[in-house]
């Protein structure tokens, strides 16, 4: 549509009179619309340096639906319930603080100022503009809460301990902190039993997922696809050393039974009341390349010389079932 036939409301309807006027043209006098457009277009380093301009702008930027877009983009993947409830219980201790303690608020620029320094440039500021804190159930806080480091949420790791032997093809629960210089994480992994926590460095995200289910990781997932498994299926089983530590989530696919010869033609596996499972990752012959499982009554199956076998995912997603694939061991584990 052109421009010329295109008729709106603006604080300035002639710019010729403006020049004429020797008056200063704000973005402020731009037509809502297109100023609602300009911000939409903002990264989120233009929105921090716009909202330090003037109240009117500041309160604009930092309005919700500028940022779901930004949380979504960034975000989006490896925030999953739980890391959105961490959230809701941290801002609800915050705002309890605040009730209980008596002192200035603190301005919106002081909020900026924990994002690096290359993401806004200072502004003039209106002084006749009272400072406001950014609220802190706003989106906005929470993507800078995310982006400073300061703020852990939960979510889970590939191959964890930076790829130790005995977490090869597996996904632990662990808390994270992000590190804008390194552009990784920091990941936590709750002390068990006997072990410490341990703590991992320069985390990437490729290495990072939101958890699949929304349980604890101590919690033993009820299976609802293991009626429909056949072999070639994949799939994530849930295990732990003993009783004492959380499941991780161990990545497999479904075989044959030992009675079958694999001829797709005479299979009968699925039809059978035991499920076979492989994790072909482990040589022939090691304890940890196959097991089975109860088709009807599986709940947790092992002892304490193998482990301990829990619930079951089948994996219906290409995304989910590449990202297994690609980090696929380059030597047989024994």
């Amino acid at each position: 549509m052109s421009l010329k036939n295109l008729s709106f409301s603006s604080k300035v309807d002639n710019f010729d009179e403006v020049e004429e006027g020797n008056d200063v043209l704000s973005v402020l006098d731009l037509p809502e619309l297109v100023l609602e457009c300009i911000i939409e277009r903002l990264p989120p380093a233009g929105l921090c340096s716009m909202a330090g301009v003037c109240c009117s702008l500041r309160d604009r930027c930092r309005a919700d639906h500028f940022w779901e877009k930004h949380m979504k983009n960034k975000w989006g993947r490896i925030i999953g319930p739980a890391a959105i409830r961490e959230w809701q219980w941290h801002v609800a201790l915050r705002k309890d603080s605040n009730h209980s303690k008596q002192g200035r608020p603190k301005g919106l620029m002081m909020i900026l100022s924990i994002v690096r320094p290359s993401w806004w440039i200072k502004p003039k500021v209106d002084d006749r503009c009272k400072p406001s804190s950014l609220p802190d159930d706003s989106i906005m806080s929470w993507f800078l809460s995310l982006e400073n480091g300061r703020f852990w949420f939960p979510a889970q790791v590939y191959n964890r301990e930076n790829g130790h032997v005995g977490f090869i093809l597996s996904c632990y629960d662990a808390e994270l902190s992000y590190d804008q210089l390194t552009d990784t994480f920091q990941a936590r992994y709750p002390p068990h039993g006997r072990r410490a926590m341990a703590i991992e460095n320069n985390v990437s995200w490729e290495r990072l997922r939101a958890p699949p289910v929304d349980i604890s990781p101590h919690d033993l997932l009820i299976s609802d696809c293991l009626n429909e498994l056949r072999p070639g299926d994949h799939i994530e089983i849930q295990w732990r050393r003993n009783k004492e530590f959380p499941y991780g989530w161990w990545y497999g696919v479904v075989g044959h039974l030992e009675s079958c010869d694999g001829n797709e033609n005479y299979c009968r596996c699925h039809q059978s009341g035991t499920v076979a499972l492989e994790f072909n990752q482990y040589a022939p012959g090691s304890r940890w390349r196959h097991t089975t499982v109860n088709r009807k009554e599986h709940r947790e199956e092992g002892n304490e010389a193998d482990g301990f076998y829990g619930g079951i995912r089948k994996l219906s997603s290409v995304e989910e079932i590449s990202t297994w694939k690609r980090l696929w061991p380059s030597e047989i584990l024994e």
